[in-house]
């Protein structure tokens, strides 16, 4: 042996896009880059395929009116193009919706969105070449990822600026993340000996005219979203230990004669991390809402998601094109399906819910840090019990800091649907805006993550204080995981770095939050 580790390469998963309907699940393992994709190499379906690209062709080439072939773009359709300069308009069309603003989307929410949209143009009614849609597989498995800016979408005709950056990096123009390195796409194709596409009539339009940038992004905030109801009825489990909260509040029984799933869902989870606790219930025979209410709280949550799952996959695996090519047909299909209300209603939802839950434990850690409800302990969670305790604070701004948070999550509860513009001389009069309702849910989900981790930080603090010894086995696996990341608060000092330590343990799913098992 030369000393040189070697290691067994790891297989990742392939996902065959075409025929087959994708789930939410899916997008995630995609986005994160726990699988690959390839489209379906059934030559009946290669076939399919390219039966609805000859037919648009042969409309075209044979002066039928072809709406974003033969014409202009929305209000412009009345415009013809004349026939030396057809193949000059899908380029024109991906480089004046270059105008995207703001951050650009982080690799995993960008691969979500190619795959969302690849997704939609493999069903094959989009006219769209099968070359086109390998390549697209291509820039996900090989993280050719566009950068795509996270602002300038109305949600109908679809995503059409963000958008235009998938179409452009096929294109070999604009930048990338190529495996987490920012670069131009031209030096990215290069690198991976990858030749950029040029695009045929349409196929910049197919790209561009949907809603794949908001259902993307959906898919991860839905899986998101899951993750915080079960982190939620986890953190109950422990406030209820930590408070001698009465553990009869969340029998079964009583969720049998109110039966949400959802509730019925967040009591047994809670009543699973409890562990059947024997400890003495504290002096209140009934503990706060924000305890004993808990399981109703996150069960709206819960049975939002369930709702919301049926709206995305479905939009997911929908043609949400304009035209539609019918290669059985052999017609073109003028109709609206590029508007992204249901995305946007979905999204609307979630946020509302999950800004309830942002809301309910920012109330738990209130009864943590109250030395009025926190079973004897000092205010603020001051560690320490003589005369230097007086200098000390504690969890004092910590609290704070979870109360602006939970107002900001509150404050962008407005639907973002109800905002609808007239744009583009009036052709796009009535729109989604389902882009920025799914924008609005990623950011709730960020700060109702972070009042989540401020709380569990309270909750070992507490747990320190008091001793685990009264505490159920969900509540010990998470102090100790946290305790083998961030001590004790012994005095007062910077506690930022605990909340991003703790943070990213939480998003990198390495803390002990329990099996999520509800759809």
């Amino acid at each position: 042996m030369d000393g040189t580790e070697r290691r067994t390469p790891i297989e990742v998963a392939i996902l065959t896009i075409g025929r087959a309907a994708l789930s939410i699940e899916d997008v995630v393992r995609v986005a994160h880059g726990r699988t690959n994709v390839r489209l379906d190499p059934d030559p009946e379906y290669r076939a399919w395929l390219a039966r609805g690209v000859e037919q648009l062709e042969r409309a075209w080439q044979s002066g039928t009116a072809v709406y974003g072939v033969t014409t202009g773009f929305g209000e412009s359709a009345s415009t013809t193009v004349p026939a030396e300069l057809i193949r000059q308009l899908p380029v024109n069309l991906v480089r004046y919706h270059g105008c995207g603003t703001g951050a650009p989307l982080c690799d995993a929410a960008s691969a979500a969105v190619v795959l969302s949209r690849t997704n939609v143009l493999a069903r094959g009614y989009s006219g769209v070449r099968a070359t086109v849609l390998e390549r697209m597989c291509e820039l996900i498995n090989r993280r050719v990822l566009p950068k795509i800016p996270e602002e300038g979408s109305v949600g109908a005709s679809g995503d059409l600026t963000p958008l235009s950056y998938v179409a452009a990096v096929l294109m070999g123009e604009r930048e990338v993340s190529h495996r987490g390195q920012s670069t131009t796409a031209e030096v990215a194709l290069a690198r991976e000996r990858l030749v950029p596409v040029v695009l045929h009539p349409k196929e910049s339009l197919a790209i561009m005219n949907g809603t794949s940038v908001m259902t993307g992004l959906a898919c991860l905030a839905h899986a998101r979203a899951r993750e915080l109801a079960r982190s939620s009825a986890a953190l109950t489990a422990m406030a209820s230990d930590v408070l001698l909260g009465n553990p009869e509040h969340f029998d079964a029984r009583i969720f049998a004669l109110k039966a949400h799933p959802g509730q019925v869902a967040c009591a047994r989870w809670i009543r699973e991390d409890l562990g059947g606790t024997s400890r003495a219930r504290g002096p209140r025979l009934q503990d706060r809402y924000s305890i004993r209410c808990a399981p109703h709280v996150v069960g709206v949550l819960l049975d939002a998601l369930a709702f919301a799952r049926g709206l995305i996959e479905i939009e997911l695996n929908s043609v949400s094109d304009n035209p539609i090519v019918d290669p059985d047909a052999g017609e073109l299909l003028l109709g609206g399906n590029f508007y992204g209300g249901h995305v946007a209603f979905a999204a609307d939802a979630l946020k509302t819910a999950v800004a309830s839950v942002a809301d309910l434990l920012d109330r738990q850690l209130a009864l943590v840090c109250d030395p009025s409800t926190n079973q004897g302990l000092p205010a603020n969670l001051v560690a320490g019990q003589d005369e230097r305790s007086a200098a000390h604070h504690g969890f004092k701004a910590m609290q704070i800091s979870a109360s602006a948070l939970t107002a900001e999550a509150l404050k962008l509860t407005m639907p973002a649907s109800v905002f609808s513009r007239s744009t583009e001389c009036h052709n796009q009069d009535k729109v989604s805006m389902g882009t920025i309702a799914v924008r609005d849910l990623s950011r709730v989900l960020d700060l109702c993550e972070t009042v989540m981790i401020i709380h569990l930080l309270a909750l070992c603090q507490d747990m320190n204080l008091h001793g685990r010894e009264r505490c159920g086995p969900r509540s010990c696996e998470l102090h100790t995981c946290v305790r083998g990341h961030v001590p004790m608060n012994l005095a007062d000092r910077r506690q930022d770095r605990d909340i991003e330590t703790v943070l990213a343990l939480y998003r990198a799913g390495e803390l002990p939050i329990g099996p999520i098992d509800f759809a």
